[in-house]
């Protein structure tokens, strides 16, 4: 037969293989949903997130889908809010718990809701694999973007001037745990990259076998190693080296032309992404408006019927 055909035919046998499994996935799949009746449309964007869609994603990360997951949509407005930086809009906890500020989607990383939830999914599907041992928070954050919504030119772009600094593994730490935008930034897009970088060459499901090797009691660092045959030290620098050799670029052309273009084309992807954003916030509003005004509607008709019947009596 045929090389391609053959890699052709094993890459399809695969992905129907991984079809199946989450189809068996999304079947056991519970999920629950809390929300204040104002933000009941939300939770009902959230229930109808297809749980095939979810597991297939997870498994190609070498991830299951969590049998259980609990979502609490809390809005600005609750006290509970006010505990998380503005720029949080999720956050997972353990293994099957999850918060969600909605109204900070246009303003976070998401391009929405639904990529949201996957994103935060994504954490309690390591969380499981690992068996409640701790992982890092650039591995975590790094896992999460890639299977949530893959590595973008906007993305890399963007990485041209977040790698310029020449960091080190270690700093993705202390850059996690920032206060300013900026820097938790800097630290999602230098985890993407290396986590994508680390799947491309050592195939798409490796989170999951790098976290099951922790499960196993091997320490992250180990189970790293063992499963990618290279350290975290190592893959960071291959992964991030294409990035850092881009300075020497204005070197031989215009220094400023060159990253100002790049400056350009960040801003550009920017803009268009926060458009995108308020126009999928605007059709929120608009669905919660409408939904307010059939309620009120549905009440002055019952309210009509009632006086009606009244008269006739």
């Amino acid at each position: 037969m045929n090389p391609v055909l053959r890699r052709l035919g094993g890459v399809l046998a695969a992905t129907a293989l991984l079809a199946l499994s989450a189809g068996a996935e999304a079947q056991r799949f519970e999920l629950t949903v809390d929300a204040a009746p104002p933000l009941a449309s939300v939770a009902q964007r959230v229930e109808g997130i297809r749980p095939e869609s979810l597991a297939l994603s997870l498994a190609r990360a070498g991830l299951e889908l969590p049998p259980r997951v609990h979502v609490t949509i809390i809005g600005n407005d609750d006290p509970r809010a006010a505990q998380m930086p503005p720029w949080v809009a999720g956050r997972a906890f353990g293994e099957e718990r999850i918060v969600i500020f909605p109204q900070r989607i246009p303003a976070s990383p998401y391009d929405s809701l639904d990529s949201l939830v996957l994103h935060e999914i994504v954490h309690l599907a390591l969380n499981v694999r690992a068996g409640g041992r701790p992982l890092p928070r650039w591995f975590h954050e790094g896992v999460a973007v890639s299977v949530e919504s893959g590595w973008g030119i906007g993305s890399q772009v963007r990485l041209l001037i977040a790698a310029a600094r020449e960091p080190e593994i270690a700093e993705l730490a202390t850059l996690f745990e920032s206060d300013r935008v900026p820097e938790t930034t800097t630290a999602y897009l230098l985890a993407a990259a290396l986590v994508e970088d680390v799947r491309r060459r050592h195939g798409l499901e490796i989170p999951g076998a790098i976290a099951g090797r922790v499960a196993a009691g091997e320490p992250f660092d180990r189970a790293f190693r063992s499963a990618t045959g290279e350290t975290v030290e190592q893959a960071a620098t291959r992964a991030w080296r294409v990035y850092r050799g881009i300075r020497w670029l204005p070197v031989l052309t215009s220094g400023t032309a060159m990253w100002g273009a790049i400056l350009l084309l960040a801003f550009l992807a920017f803009v268009v992404r926060l458009q995108r954003r308020r126009r999928k916030r605007r059709e929120w509003d608009e669905e919660e408006e409408r939904e307010e005004q059939d309620e009120l509607d549905g009440d002055v008709d019952a309210a009509e019927d009632e006086l009606d019947s009244g008269e006739r009596r």
